[in-house]
């Protein structure tokens, strides 16, 4: 079998690949602090015994996330924050672990806990918990602010700080669409220090650095190049029974 049928069946699969991640990133255009998926293919020449290098394999790379900055936008909403420069908020992972995000529509739950899509966000001494009914702001510092219910402005008390920190090597996307630093030697993570110096802008909130319309033309891109490498496939088989027809005559 001519090996063009494994070359071109490899590049059609990591164009099915490149296809999911381009979904993926034009699906979450409009998520606040969202970061692009990345995906890129490079050739790699096919080894063997008795083998020319006449034939290349397509093998995907994982370059990781674009970490480019979304655009802010003001929505005046007092518990929308946008982290300013490269600072991350602290989460608490499904698992517990801590975990990292530049999405910054927090919520209060029914029992006065501080999230983010459900999960809690981690202050100076773990989740943040506010008293429930209470108005809330946040400083520039990250500082929660409450004034409660029926109580006026000198009733005004701090109920906890954003921990805040700026890594300074870029973060591995999971499974969860969380971030966290890369493991060590070991396969421990580690949780980061909390950056006194990072800052949010309130009342604003970072929007996706996913642009749509170079989604949409990556997506037309991948199509295409799927198309090419299918018509190679078909191609290939084509030539393989016209070469069995010949040497059937000839037989």
């Amino acid at each position: 079998m001519d090996r063009i049928l494994y070359t071109a069946m490899s590049g059609a699969k990591q164009s099915m690949d490149q296809q999911a991640v381009v979904s993926h990133n034009l699906s979450n255009v409009s998520t606040s602090g969202f970061r692009a998926q990345l995906h890129a293919m490079r050739a790699v020449p096919v080894q063997g015994d008795g083998l020319l290098p006449t034939r290349v394999s397509v093998a995907a790379t994982t370059p990781g996330s674009d970490f480019s900055p979304g655009p802010i936008t003001h929505t005046g909403r007092e518990l929308d924050v946008a982290m300013e420069g490269d600072a991350w908020l602290a989460v608490q992972a499904d698992d517990g672990t801590e975990a990292y995000s530049r999405r910054g529509d927090l919520q209060i739950d029914g029992n006065g806990l501080v999230t983010v899509m459900g999960r809690p966000v981690i202050g100076d001494g773990g989740p943040i918990v506010v008293p429930l009914g209470s108005s809330v702001t946040i400083g520039a510092d990250g500082t929660l602010s409450a004034i409660g219910e029926g109580e006026g402005p000198e009733a005004l008390v701090d109920v906890g700080r954003l921990k805040l920190v700026t890594p300074e090597q870029n973060l591995l996307r999971g499974d969860d669409g969380l971030f966290r630093m890369p493991p060590n030697a070991e396969g421990e993570v580690a949780a980061l220090e909390a950056d006194d110096e990072a800052r949010v802008v309130s009342g604003s909130l970072e929007g996706s650095n996913v642009s749509a319309v170079e989604a949409m033309v990556a997506m037309i891109d991948v199509a295409k190049r799927y198309e090419m490498q299918m018509k190679a496939i078909s191609t290939a088989n084509e030539n393989a029974q016209r070469a069995n027809n010949l040497l059937s005559i000839q037989g």
